[in-house]
């Protein structure tokens, strides 16, 4: 991300590819990261945090649960409401809106995708089931036109059986549907 926001003709690219109507992006882990970086060049974006180190100064790898709240995330179209459980692999995860970015307007506009739950299905900020301590169990975000959604954990790692599940899949399938 900083190779792109220290060369001007990389963010003018990416500026004007973002700023297209007709494509879509989806940051996991390290994208979302990147994504999160580059929010002044994603139009809707703006409100996206920072993500930093994690709250146990550690990396987290494990099987956790998150839900899909209602957002106009192409991605998670027909989702809303549904715990599923994922895959996180991470030490730099938690969102942070000291530097960048406006948690209250993320909320209030139903731009919080993804939230991190407990075994009960409630979003929590006890850890192990919030692994990076983010605030109010922030997980994954979108844009007001939901062709851009960023998430910390990996549904793609659980998208086929082979991969060891599929509870990912029906994230992959709402893009499927968008697409057609």
């Amino acid at each position: 991300a900083k190779t792109i926001r220290y060369n001007s003709v990389l963010a003018d690219q990416f500026a004007e590819f973002f700023g297209r109507s007709d494509v879509f992006g989806l940051g996991v882990c390290n994208g979302c990261q990147m994504m999160a970086t580059l929010a002044d060049l994603i139009p809707g974006a703006t409100h996206w945090p920072k993500l930093m180190r994690n709250e146990s100064e550690q990396y987290e790898a494990r099987l956790v649960n998150v839900k899909i709240n209602k957002t106009p995330s192409i991605l998670l179209s027909g989702m809303e409401g549904s715990v599923v459980p994922v895959v996180v692999a991470h030490g730099e995860g938690r969102a942070d809106f000291s530097r960048q970015g406006n948690h209250g307007k993320l909320s209030s506009e139903g731009l919080v995708a993804v939230q991190y739950v407990n075994s009960q299905g409630e979003a929590t900020q006890q850890y192990p089931f919030n692994p990076n301590g983010s605030p109010e169990a922030l997980a994954g975000f979108t844009t007001p036109d939901g062709r851009f959604t960023i998430m910390m954990p990996h549904p793609e790692r659980l998208a086929d059986p082979l991969l060891g599940g599929s509870d990912g899949r029906p994230m992959f399938d709402g893009l499927i549907g968008a697409l057609s």
